[in-house]
């Protein structure tokens, strides 16, 4: 039988090492190598924009984070963290999740778990589109709904991109507006050597990469902008981001859901 392949978990730096607590936990290899780094946006255009987000909490119908980064970010402004809150218990605001990820940061952030939707645990993806056969029903013309967001120093078509571009069209098809506030910038790693040296490590071990984000594929191809990829292996947690890694050139290419036991089978299957 042959050996459990290292995964290598592109993640930005916080999810990564929790990932690979994760799966080191259930005795698989993974290494960190984030190909997202995260900043929060503190320019004054986006502090301006946070401010108006607390003032006007009280008249949103949801707020919708599609991710964690998304949370925390929102929730390091000041003061918002008690606005939110006392929004969701006085006015019955939503806190919409596309995934599992998401709605645990919320759940952490000491948010009520009533007040947050997300697609069931047995969904066939954890998405926008699987987030809005949840929340559809909510929605009256006229209702208001803050979609809270990244914003990339590159103009990278990403699953995360996609569908909130979706889901913003479906709000508006129902009559809602649709307000959006960036609180944190996705930039690609600076390359170093270091980074380089790794980067070859694990191509030449034919390492198994998990992709969350066609972005980081994109940084991993700008990084690396010699290699061949069509021996290389890679897991993709949404078909979007699949149909990335195939486009790029990887030669094998799996889908699972981004949650621990589908990534660790995928592993698994390639053991």
């Amino acid at each position: 039988m042959a050996a459990r392949p290292t995964v290598i978990l592109t993640r930005p730096l916080p999810e990564a090492l929790h990932w690979q607590q994760l799966l080191q936990a259930r005795g698989l290899n993974a290494a960190v190598l984030p190909l997202l780094d995260i900043a929060p946006a503190a320019d004054p255009a986006t502090l301006a924009a946070l401010q108006r987000v607390g003032q006007e909490l009280a008249g949103y119908r949801a707020v919708m984070f599609v991710s964690p980064n998304a949370v925390r970010g929102l929730l390091a402004a000041p003061d918002l963290p008690d606005l939110l809150a006392q929004a969701v218990h006085a006015q019955g605001l939503r806190l919409w999740a596309p995934g599992p990820g998401t709605a645990k940061v919320l759940e952490q952030a000491d948010l009520a778990a009533s007040a947050i939707d997300s697609p069931p645990a047995d969904a066939r993806q954890f998405d926008s589109e699987s987030l809005w056969a949840v929340v559809a029903p909510q929605i009256r013309p006229g209702d208001r709904v803050l979609i809270v967001r990244g914003a990339s120093l590159h103009s990278t078509t990403d699953s995360q991109g996609s569908g909130r571009e979706w889901l913003s069209s479906q709000l508006r098809s129902l009559g809602a507006q649709v307000e959006l506030v960036g609180v944190y910038s996705r930039q690609c790693p600076a390359a170093t050597p270091a980074l380089q040296e790794r980067l070859a490590a694990h191509c030449a071990a034919r390492d198994l990469w998990l992709f969350s984000s066609s972005e980081a594929i994109a940084h991993l191809l700008q990084l690396y902008p010699k290699q061949d990829w069509s021996r290389q292996r890679a897991l993709a947690t949404h078909p979007r981001i699949a149909a990335t890694a195939r486009a790029a050139g990887f030669g094998h290419v799996l889908e699972c859901k981004p949650d621990v036991e589908s990534v660790s089978a995928s592993i698994e299957s390639w053991s």
